[in-house]
């Protein structure tokens, strides 16, 4: 994948998680203020780096709908 090809779908999943927020606006309570968001494919394994990361970032699992992803490590 290029560059620009992630790029444009970073971009697409970002789009379709603000979608799925403004249909559950509940989930935003989830969400501690602060933390950063980041988006897990589906199909691919989560890598190490992204376990260390601090405890402030809410992780989702993208699939058709966005659910939290808690991470042992």
């Amino acid at each position: 994948m290029t560059k620009k090809e992630l790029i444009n779908k970073n971009i697409g999943i970002t789009f379709d998680f603000l979608r799925y927020v403004v249909d559950h606006p509940e989930m935003l309570d989830s969400i501690p203020n602060g933390a950063e968001l980041s988006f897990i494919d589906k199909d691919m394994p989560i890598p190490s780096e992204e376990i260390k990361k601090s405890r402030r970032v809410m992780r989702y699992k993208v699939q058709h709908i966005f659910e939290p992803v808690a991470l042992k490590g």
